[in-house]
């Protein structure tokens, strides 16, 4: 008697996750032993950082959405806990994969761990010693209760055995953000967007910006607008507007003020249309932490705007360096004196994360057996 494929659940809530779910999807669809499931929470709900990106990566309409919305911490996380137990107690899967370190993340595990499934984390042991960020807080519950825990970089691996972490429960399977970009390369290349937008290719940079570090504070945004302005004299920036730092802007009423100074403010655009953007510029100036990865994987300079990264790996082997806002002209400058050379990607950057998921979750299954 043949052996049913095992059922898969894959929770993706916001964009970066999307991106990250993609390329597994596709190789546990591929495998005859295993049954994806694809449960979208609604944590993202503007269609161009979420249905649109479906579509860019090949992803077919969720089998479940639960829906959830904006609202608190709190808010976002309960009511994912309570989505999901619904579809978990309904359709209890084999396995559960939860990705990244957003609120549905940590909340699809535990409710996946409380019912016994055994719950896989992607991306796990990233740390950025910061508690004053949610992010942070949300990888310490997921790492704390996962059951396989998939790193992408040594640092990872060792912030966990720090904390205790058994070996066993470690599995070191790359950054499967580039597989994401492989997966889409033909499409991004084709895409040139900057063009369509009148720029010139390698003649600007990308800017994204929510991080409430950076955006909440009236007095805060605005210095960042300053360092901004000043720095779209030396570079034309394009700044894809996440709908948070939108909402900001409009409510100090700084928007003009960007306007005025040349930088080119568009609406989120979906992944193919991102990446072609990014691929072409420049530089990057971000708070985020996936464009530190994909920046470095592509040899493009990135000012990241915070204290710290839960990324160290694309500092000291990558593209990417900390910028206070009162430096960022000057490090943008230093930037872009450096002739771009090509760097060495770190270990297991490679596009082949997704095979190695698949591998050993193979592996695990059969030893559970």
């Amino acid at each position: 008697m043949s052996i049913p494929p095992a059922v898969v659940h894959l929770i993706a809530a916001a964009r970066p996750n999307f991106m990250k779910v993609a390329p597994l999807w596709h190789a546990l669809a591929a495998a005859p032993d295993f049954t994806p499931v694809l449960i979208h929470t609604g944590q993202h709900y503007d269609a161009n950082m979420s249905d649109a990106i479906f579509a860019d990566l090949r992803l077919p309409a969720p089998d479940h959405h639960l829906g959830v919305g904006s609202g608190s911490h709190a808010e976002q996380t309960g009511r994912v806990m309570i989505a999901y137990e619904q579809i978990a107690l309904n359709h209890r899967p084999d396995w559960l994969i939860v990705v990244g370190d957003v609120n549905s993340t940590a909340a699809c595990a535990i409710v996946g761990t409380k019912l016994g499934i055994p719950t896989v984390h992607l991306e796990a042991g990233l740390r950025s010693r910061d508690r004053g960020m949610p992010e942070e807080l949300n990888r310490l519950v997921t790492d704390v209760l996962a059951d396989v825990l998939w790193t992408p970089s040594p640092d990872a691996d060792a912030n966990l055995a720090a904390e205790g972490i058994t070996p066993d429960r470690v599995s070191r399977v790359g950054n499967i953000m580039m597989d994401s970009f492989e997966l889409a390369r033909p499409a991004i290349e084709a895409a040139d967007f900057s063009g369509a937008l009148g720029l010139r290719a390698g003649g600007y940079a990308v800017v994204t910006l929510h991080r409430p570090s950076n955006v909440d504070d009236p007095v805060q945004l605005s210095r960042l607008v300053d360092a901004l302005c000043e720095a779209q004299k030396r570079l034309p920036l394009v700044f894809p507007v996440h709908p948070r730092t939108a909402a900001r802007l409009a409510a100090a009423g700084l928007a003009d003020r960007l306007e005025e100074a040349g930088v080119c403010l568009i609406d989120p655009v979906p992944y193919i249309r991102f990446m072609s953007l990014v691929l072409g510029a420049q530089a990057v100036i971000t708070d985020s932490g996936g464009i530190q990865e994909e920046t470095t994987y592509l040899g493009i300079p990135c000012l990241t705007l915070r204290d710290n990264t839960e990324r160290p790996i694309t500092i000291s082997e990558g593209t990417s360096r900390l910028v206070k806002i009162d430096r960022l002209v000057a490090e943008l400058d230093a930037a872009l004196a450096v002739p771009r050379t090509a760097r060495r990607r770190p270990e297991l950057w490679d596009g082949h994360t997704a095979e190695r998921c698949l591998a050993d979750l193979r592996k695990r299954a059969g030893s559970a057996t």
